[in-house]
């Protein structure tokens, strides 16, 4: 799996413990008096409040683990070449070449022409969606499919 990846599975998996801890910490902690006006809250049904005493303190390290795997990532990052005005270049140009692709893609798309009615039910058929509504035409087509219920 390549950097980029790892990264973002880090990050899935950082968001993954943040909200089990704080969904744990709002299940489990003890009711709290606000404020002398207002009764006395009634205790948390916990079948093990010993443990729930250790729970923030493990939820915290497994945090504090993934953050610095998450830094351990980064710095991993190959530096970037030629600072910013080389990657603006390189967007520029990798702009030009999706671009290019796009303007090809469309060029085939229009080659493609329209289909007859007998394969977009064939189509329709084999993918299970019964009827497909659709305009004939390839080009506005691919966008534009939607499902019907009759």
């Amino acid at each position: 799996m390549d950097i980029i990846s790892q990264l973002q599975e880090q990050v899935n998996s950082i968001a993954a413990l943040t909200f089990n801890t704080f969904g744990t910490l709002q299940r489990d902690a003890p009711p709290v008096r606000l404020s002398p006006n207002y009764p006395e809250p009634p205790p948390n049904p916990t079948e093990d409040s010993a443990n729930f005493a250790d729970q923030p303190k493990l939820m915290s390290a497994a945090l504090v683990k993934a953050a610095k795997q998450f830094d351990a990532l980064v710095a991993a990052l190959p530096p970037s070449e030629g600072g910013e005005e080389a990657q603006l270049r390189r967007i520029a140009e990798l702009q030009a070449e999706n671009d290019a692709v796009g303007q090809e893609l469309q060029k085939q798309l229009e080659a493609a022409g329209t289909f007859p009615p007998s394969f977009l039910h064939s189509f329709s058929c084999r993918l299970g969606l019964g009827v497909i509504c659709f305009s004939k035409s390839l080009k506005s087509y691919i966008p534009r499919i939607q499902i019907c219920i009759e």
